[in-house]
């Protein structure tokens, strides 16, 4: 009768466990749908109103209720594609670093610091923008770019220190963490096998990493690349502080512009009317879509490699 009465609170104990962590795995979903319900109905009237053409018109008025979306749009993928430009080398020759050649005592450190870098809040990186980034490009960095690649549209321009170059190098230093610490996991998912069959073919250390390890990891690396693009595209705060803030669309690289985040964090308090504020929302509502939609693929690609206990937080 003992046995039977413990039996039966261990087994109400397992049914309680599993219909709590149901109930919390149901409250994710739960907020994430509500997250989305809210965005569109607060963008009813905005959508109702423009239409697609929110989507691909560049006027930006809220004096005559003119709303278009497209420079926010504009500023957002190419601040971002400039930060992957230039994080990716940097995150993924530090995983490289890290799994193939870096010593045991040097290796922890060194994976301490990167996931440091994942922890500083936006602001500081924005100030750090602010005070040693902006003159360093408006005194050097755009200088030395207007006079050596001055013949092509992308380094012509005014050089204020603010603008997309700018922001793009500060959301890349923000994203090489992550790029660092999934790429890192992905390589340590590659087999021994594959590294001890090329180097006993003769292959030095870099043609074992290029013709083994690389290829191998090579879907899980691209699910990296696309994480640290999620990360960037809904960056506000530090890209807020140096892109300028200013909405139009310029091919220059050094002109001032805006981006989907930063325009909702400047304009929202000031939106003084229904409309105005209907279409800061929908903007929003964008931005989320195109984060989940990358984000999504991102971990698809990443446990197609490294399964799912890859994650950016783990180095």
């Amino acid at each position: 009768m003992a046995l039977a009465r413990i039996s039966r609170r261990a087994n109400t104990g397992d049914f309680l466990f599993r219909g709590l962590t149901r109930l919390f795995g149901v409250a994710i979903l739960g907020v994430m749908a509500s997250i989305l319900l809210v965005l569109v109905y607060e963008s009813t009237d905005s959508i109702r109103t423009f239409g697609w053409s929110f989507l691909v018109t560049s006027t930006w008025d809220p004096v005559f209720k003119q709303f278009g979306a497209l420079p926010f749009i504009y500023g957002t993928v190419v601040s971002s594609l400039l930060a992957l430009l230039q994080a990716v080398p940097l995150g993924v020759g530090t995983a490289v670093f890290l799994s193939e050649i870096a010593p045991r005592w040097l290796r922890t450190p060194v994976s301490f610091l990167v996931e440091f870098l994942a922890a500083i809040p936006s602001v500081i990186y924005g100030l750090w923008g602010v005070f040693v980034l902006i003159p360093w490009e408006r005194m050097y960095i755009q200088p030395a770019l207007a006079s050596t690649l001055g013949f092509l549209p992308f380094f012509q321009g005014p050089k204020y220190g603010v603008g997309l170059l700018t922001a793009s190098m500060v959301l890349a230093i923000m994203i090489v963490p992550y790029i660092t610490s999934v790429t890192h996991e992905v390589l340590r998912a590659v087999p021994n096998a594959q590294r001890e069959a090329a180097l006993a073919l003769g292959a030095t250390r870099w043609e074992m990493l290029r013709l083994a390890v690389l290829p191998y990891g090579r879907t899980g690396i691209i699910g990296a690349i696309m994480l640290g693009l999620g990360r960037s595209i809904g960056e506000t705060m530090a890209v807020t502080m140096v892109i300028g803030n200013r909405g139009d669309i310029a091919l220059s690289l050094f002109a001032p512009a805006n981006t989907m985040a930063s325009v909702i964090a400047n304009e929202f308090n000031e939106a003084t009317y229904d409309l105005y504020v209907q279409a800061l929302v929908e903007i929003a509502l964008v931005l989320l879509i195109v984060t989940v939609i990358i984000n999504a693929l991102a971990r698809l690609l990443v446990w197609s490699v490294a399964g799912p206990a890859a994650s950016p937080g783990r180095g």
